[in-house]
């Protein structure tokens, strides 16, 4: 990533359709050469958003700048953005070098530099020696690539990803996902990519919006995102979270049922909250374990999942928790229904507004 020099800038942004508000007073910026992502369910206002930066949609209120370059009323054509979409659009009767130079055919270059830039973009997106052939002759993943080439090609300032991968199976949407920041890097272009896949997000983003209902729950980096999250709903939409009501005194200590625990961070908030720990911090222990923040509990079951087990287990209060075991842990030495003790560390509990009714 650059210096901090703003690549778009979004002011009290909305877009409404009919009595439908898509995009609610949005204000962000988004760094020069950085890898944004916009995440949210389906409905967030995402997409919309993207559709404004690229100039399809224009905003009933606010402005947005590209560079120094107020965009607000500009149409797309004349934007230097352009957008990979998760249909390729690829041109089925040109080869793949037609499809990538599509957007140098009224352009000042000669034959040989268009065939030049042709060639450089797909060795950018390791497909070098391809160009003669046909779209239909290559795999999902190669005729996304060839789609993201042809839109590098032209050296936009920003590049828009509405949800590219998301038409590839889980394995090659893994692979791109590393190569895709890869060549983010290497061309130091700004990239705003949208998606619902929180895997997509936390892998690839330098930062990311989180989205519920055309706003923005949570801006910040992955890390801060996952590890801080600053609502319930985006503790329990990024990753898996447990989220229990409880009571907090403000003064770092809560209450689950029965049970006191210590809190560590935002532990001023006081009165009826949802307390969030992730499953790979609960530590299961052996029956009547000492100590602060450890609570007695009872397996509930088991679910293997190769290199990890999710244990389920019950406190006393009736509350339900999962804890993610590495399985180099002895955790098979346990049977459902046996007496543990669950230790939740002060430091991995976060104190969060009771909104138990937005979180989905």
């Amino acid at each position: 990533m650059t210096d901090g020099a703003d690549g778009v800038v979004l002011e009290s942004v909305s877009k409404r359709y009919a009595d439908v508000l898509a995009v609610n007073d949005i204000s962000l910026t988004i760094r020069q050469g950085e890898f944004f992502s916009l995440l949210g369910p389906s409905g967030c206002g995402k997409t919309t958003t993207l559709r404004m930066i690229a100039g399809f949609e224009r905003p009933d209120t606010g402005r947005i700048a590209i560079g120094d370059t107020d965009v607000t009323d500009t149409p797309p054509h004349k934007r230097r953005v352009n957008t990979v979409f998760q249909s390729y659009a690829l041109f089925p009767h040109l080869t793949v070098g037609e499809n990538v130079g599509f957007g140098l055919r009224f352009g000042a270059l000669s034959k040989p530099e268009k065939q030049a830039r042709i060639e450089e973009s797909l060795e950018l997106v390791r497909l070098g020696g391809l160009s003669r052939r046909k779209p239909h002759q290559l795999s999902g993943g190669q005729q996304q690539r060839v789609a993201l080439a042809r839109a590098l090609i032209l050296s936009p300032d920003v590049l828009l990803l509405d949800e590219p991968l998301g038409a590839l199976d889980a394995k090659l949407r893994r692979e791109l996902q590393v190569e895709l920041k890869s060549i983010q890097r290497e061309v130091g272009i700004t990239f705003l990519y949208v998606t619902h896949d929180q895997e997509e997000a936390l892998t690839m983003s330098d930062r990311l919006a989180v989205m519920l209902n055309g706003r923005v729950e949570q801006l910040g980096t992955p890390r801060e995102v996952y590890e801080h999250p600053a609502t319930a709903f985006v503790a329990d939409f990024i990753g898996v979270s447990n989220l229990m009501r409880a009571h907090s005194t403000g003064a770092g200590r809560v209450e689950v049922g029965d049970v006191q625990l210590a809190v560590v961070g935002n532990a001023q908030r006081a009165g009826v909250v949802r307390l969030a720990i992730r499953p790979e911090r609960v530590r299961i222990e052996q029956r009547r374990a000492a100590g602060e923040n450890r609570v007695p509990v009872r397996i509930e079951r088991f679910v293997y999942l190769g290199s990890t087990t999710q244990v389920f287990v019950v406190l006393p209060g009736g509350d339900r928790l999962q804890a993610l075991v590495a399985n180099a842990e002895e955790v098979e030495e346990y049977d459902v229904g046996a007496e543990v003790t669950a230790y939740l560390p002060p430091d991995a509990l976060r104190i969060l507004a009771d909104d138990a009714g937005e979180a989905t």
